[in-house]
Formats: structure tokens, sequence, C-alpha cells
């Protein structure tokens, strides 16, 4: 079932979803995630997963011993991963459709990018085709300020061109950030009216969105790492926060052992 709103109801949370049906709970554990923006240019699909990746981790760098590779995008994540891969591969090709790397990426970055001997940056570049049958041989990429097209020979090609959140239900009902990731902490709580905190007695909890009792877990969360193992411990704590949400929350509608377990419902959404 798709998720279509949330909105607080009589001290609890309502979850409104695209067939008409709703859920209350106390609490509600945002885990829905991020859609990875894909490459779409010809001969890119066949080779996904095989020589064309969207995550740079130990298994795919030690493939990559003997052979140039490029990694697409502008931003840390894509800076991140060249400065991985060179430990590797004897080449690493950073292609940045943009004229510089200083919108996107910190200074740090750019500037270990820069002076690695293994890197070479090619800004104003962006990928035509991919080409290869099993695998992939080569790219073809243009230049934007001449027009020049030309062939980049090599063996991988690591995407990092950003991720959009599945939040768009949740506009207007909690804080987010920018690009749509799902505000928590001290981030959430600057967004929030000071008398909401003040009346719980507490700050904002670690992953506690601007909406107390209400939380947020992996890549859907500003700020998150976007790693599977990063993901799973937040999910983790995340159901640590909401025992200590329930416990220091008084239950509403009664005091009866049934209305008690009614009140401690929750909802996790992912």
């Amino acid at each position: 079932a798709e998720a279509a709103r949330l909105e607080r109801r009589d001290g609890h949370y309502a979850v409104g979803f695209a067939d008409g049906s709703e859920i209350t709970a106390r609490t509600v554990v945002l885990a829905t995630g991020a859609r990875y923006r894909r490459l779409h240019v010809p001969g890119i699909e066949p080779l996904e997963g095989a020589s064309v990746h969207y995550s740079a981790t130990v298994y795919e760098a030690q493939q990559c011993r003997t052979d140039p590779v490029a990694v697409v995008g502008g931003g840390n994540s894509a800076g991140q991963a060249v400065l991985f891969l060179a430990g590797y591969a004897p080449q690493v090709y950073l292609l940045v459709r943009g004229p510089s790397l200083e919108a996107h990426m910190s200074r740090y970055l750019i500037d270990q990018v820069e002076r690695h001997p293994r890197v070479r940056v090619l800004l104003h570049t962006e990928i035509t085709e991919a080409l290869g049958e099993k695998a992939l041989e080569a790219v073809t990429v243009v230049d934007h300020r001449t027009g020049e097209h030309r062939h980049l020979t090599v063996r991988a090609l690591f995407v990092f061109t950003g991720a959009d959140p599945h939040t768009e239900w949740l506009s207007g009902a909690l804080a987010l950030d920018p690009r749509g990731f799902v505000l928590t902490g001290a981030e959430a709580q600057a967004c929030s009216v000071p008398e909401l905190w003040q009346s719980q007695g507490r700050d904002c909890l670690t992953l506690e969105t601007s909406l107390p009792g209400v939380f947020a877990a992996g890549d859907v969360r500003s700020g998150s790492v976007k790693r599977v193992a990063s993901a799973v411990g937040e999910g983790a704590m995340s159901i640590h926060f909401v025992h200590r949400y329930l416990d220091h929350t008084a239950a509403p509608g009664g005091t009866d052992s049934s209305s008690r377990t009614r009140s401690k419902k929750s909802a996790w959404l992912a």
C-alpha cells in the first residue's frame, strides 16, 4: 500500500494510503528510502550490474586493478568514490557535466581529487554512449564547450548522480531539507517552534523528525551515509527511540490495559 499523507490527530498520527485506507499509531518510523538516478544513454542498460555500477565497494574496486574506470558525478559521493577507486585502478576519469567541482563537492575532497596522480577530471563532459557487449569496453563522451566527441577506454563505469527521496507525500507535514530528505535531530528541532519541544520537556532525539514520535531511518533521512549497513543500524536505533518515546509519554484515552495496548501501536513505513 502506498502512503499518501501523514497528519496529527488527537495525540496520535494518522497515515492515509492511496487506496483510501488509514491507520493510526502513537509513533511512526519513516524508512521509505530514495530512488537513485540512473544514467540513461544508449548501450548502458545491458551492462548494469556487470560493469556499470551505482555504488563503489571493495568487490567492484578489486575487479579494476589493471583497467581504467570512469566515475560520473560532481558531488561528494562521486569524489569519495574516485579517491577510493584510485587506490585500485591505474586511471580514474571523473566526468562532470558542470564547469567546476566547487558547486557540489567539499573543498577537502576537491583538493585530494585534483592532486591524485591517477585521477583525471574532465569538466563540461557528458557520456553519450556505452560501448561493449558483455562488458564495458569504452564510453563516448562529448565536451559541451567544443562539441567534440571522443572515446575513453574504460572497463567499468560508476554512476553517482544523486537520489530523489520518497517523500513527496510528506511535503507540508514535517521538515524536509532543500532536496526533500527528512530532517532529524537538532536540524529538525531548529525548524520547529520552540514551544513544541518545550512542551515535550526534552530535545529532539537523534533520529526524530520535527514531529515528536515520528522517526526517520536510512536513505530517506537527511545526512544519512547512504549505505546498507548504516541504514540497518538506523532502523534498529529508531525502534530503541520509539520505546524511549513511548516510555516517557503518557498514553491518552484511559489507563485500562486494552487502551494502553492500542495506544502503543507504531507504524513502520518502508
